[in-house]
């Protein structure tokens, strides 16, 4: 894997192979190189962990979409880093796998330029913060690690720290 820098601050690899096929419109989804369910499921035990997290249901994605909600007491970053309330990040169903999160802007570009997300939809078309993205499953233990970072990243910008 090939790695950059944006800002001196993310160090990417770049994401092997094609980019999946994903569904162009709502519900915004991966349709192909879906992950596999244990790495879901390991994914999902660590967004469990993040300090201040409320688990629950997306109030924007489908209902096998489990989300992450931050605390109302520290959801101090800037409307652009959420997904509707409080919710910063969703986990999409087994027959998925992908994500949706906000990122920071700089992060965002390195992170489609990579090969690692797209812009949502509604984001490309103006309706929806330029933060929102979808972050493709992860395909192997190497792939979990580095979304793994990623929800970190988006956990932090939830927080009102936009720092990778």
């Amino acid at each position: 894997m090939t790695t950059t820098t944006v800002d001196g601050r993310l160090d990417l690899p770049r994401r092997s192979g094609d980019r999946p096929r994903t569904r162009e419109h709502n519900p915004h989804q991966q349709l192909s190189q879906i992950a596999p369910p244990d790495l879901q499921e390991e994914l999902w035990s660590r967004m469990t962990t993040l300090d201040g997290v409320l688990l629950g249901h997306s109030g924007v994605s489908l209902p096998d979409t489990r989300a992450l909600h931050l605390r109302p007491t520290l959801a101090t970053g800037p409307g652009e880093a959420y997904l509707a309330g409080t919710e910063f990040a969703h986990l999409h169903g087994h027959g998925d796998g992908s994500l949706h999160m906000c990122l920071p802007n700089d992060v965002v570009t390195q992170t489609v330029q990579q090969g690692w997300a797209e812009l949502h939809p509604m984001a490309r078309q103006g309706f929806l913060p330029g933060t929102l993205v979808m972050v493709y499953g992860p395909r192997d233990h190497e792939e979990l690690d580095i979304i793994w970072r990623l929800v970190r990243i988006s956990h932090r910008f939830a927080r009102g720290s936009a720092t990778a």
